[in-house]
């Protein structure tokens, strides 16, 4: 249990560890490249150590050195591990490796703990099938344990519809190069995170494979073709800076985040526009950013959070304390996260007596006055670290498991102490 004190006065400058993004983009790529790549300022967290665990199976060799990751890449050539691969709670990596498992040969089956288990991986699992891999939920819902026959992708034509993950699309762009035949990905309706595409893509022409965009949500990756090892600095985690900007917002003081890039492709970066619509000031430099927190402006909102579903938690906090009407809307996909997070959320919210209540595709907050509260994390970071920021303007707030936050910022509790004069 963390008892968080409150803070009188906020004039900070912190860090924030290396996007987990990126790192787990760049480890898998690095992974298939040809040669040696070196990553650094990554994220060494729960999730990256489940990761490279699993990358290792497949046969890349990962020397983790503080932040810095160096991998000799398998060259396309992967490895059958053998055994069931076990991933935590690391939804990224159980997507994105289940289409590089596809790569080689014999079964492999990826399995996880409680909460992966209710993670929806169907659509992916569909498209891989349509690219002539045989695959499938050995409970039949479309969840881990996913049981993958490798022999490799054919290639040819995936299309998805409304897809409520990114993760779907951004697991076969990176496994395509190492396809027999070109590969398109199609995109029909809506694409929840849609920013994360741009993020992959980035990446994999970082090691040396272009993605072609076509004009109608079409990504096309031609094959066969490998990856080159790089050396390749990762930013910093905008979600994890998104902490101390709701900080500065509350405690009407000053943070700045060093090592943050303001022309990011993480689109959680875009939570900035939020703060300056109701009323923070928000200065950006070369790799900084800070955020000035002012009077928090009134009346009614709607924000459309489905391209950065993750600063849904920090968003809601915010508005616990801001007088007026929040509706944050079209992020029904929270509900497949670490948690139910829009239950999470209000459950939480109404804890420390702000009236909050949940929609299909979101949740409505009435802003007044919180009060302090047992915080309930239900395993999740987000929650956990949201409400923590929460308790340096209220007396009495606890939060629960705080050790959850390993996942994405192990440094966390050290990093809220800097905030204190």
């Amino acid at each position: 249990m963390k008892r968080i004190r409150t803070l009188k006065k906020l004039d900070a400058t912190v860090r924030v560890p290396g996007s987990k993004s990126y790192t787990q983009r760049a480890l898998i790529i690095a992974s298939l490249a040809e040669g040696k790549s070196l990553l650094r300022n990554t994220l060494i967290s729960d999730d990256t150590n489940h990761l490279i665990e699993a990358l290792r199976s497949f046969g890349a060799d990962i020397l983790v050195t503080g932040t810095d990751i160096t991998v000799t890449g398998m060259g396309g050539v992967i490895q059958n591990p053998g055994k069931k691969l076990f991933l935590g709670n690391n939804g990224t990596a159980l997507r994105f490796l289940t289409s590089l498992a596809s790569l080689c040969a014999g079964e492999i089956t990826l399995d996880g703990n409680e909460r992966l288990r209710q993670r929806p991986l169907q659509p992916l699992l569909d498209a891989l099938q349509g690219l002539g891999v045989i695959c499938h939920s050995t409970e039949g819902n479309g969840c881990p344990p996913v049981v993958i026959q490798g022999g490799g992708l054919q290639g040819g034509r995936a299309v998805f519809t409304d897809a409520h993950s990114s993760q779907y699309i951004s697991s076969l762009l990176i496994s395509a190069p190492c396809a027999r035949e070109n590969v398109a990905v199609e995109l029909r309706g809506s694409t929840a995170s849609l920013p994360y595409i741009n993020m992959t893509t980035g990446v994999m022409r970082h090691f040396g494979v272009d993605v072609i965009k076509g004009t109608s949500n079409e990504y096309t990756v031609q094959a066969p073709q490998r990856y080159a090892g790089r050396e390749y600095p990762i930013e910093s985690d905008v979600s994890s800076a998104s902490y101390f900007f709701l900080a500065a917002a509350l405690c009407g003081g000053r943070v700045r985040v060093l090592n943050v890039n303001p022309d990011t492709l993480q689109g959680d970066i875009d939570l900035l526009k939020i703060m300056e619509q109701l009323g923070c000031r928000v200065l950006k430099g070369p790799n900084w950013v800070e955020v000035t927190g002012n009077t928090l402006h009134t009346g009614g909102c709607r924000f459309d959070m489905a391209h950065m579903p993750d600063m849904v938690p920090t968003l809601a906090v915010l508005s616990a304390f801001r007088p007026g009407r929040t509706v944050i809307s079209n992020v029904s996909h929270l509900r497949l996260k670490e948690s139910d997070r829009i239950a999470a959320l209000v459950n939480e919210l109404n804890r420390t007596g702000i009236d909050a209540e949940e929609r299909e595709d979101g949740l409505v907050i009435n802003g007044g006055t919180p009060h302090g509260a047992r915080i309930e994390t239900y395993d999740d970071h987000r929650i956990a670290m949201s409400f923590a920021v929460a308790g340096l303007v209220v007396e009495g707030m606890e939060i629960k498991n705080e050790g959850c936050v390993g996942k994405s910022f192990p440094g966390f509790w050290e990093e809220l102490e800097r905030l204190y004069p």
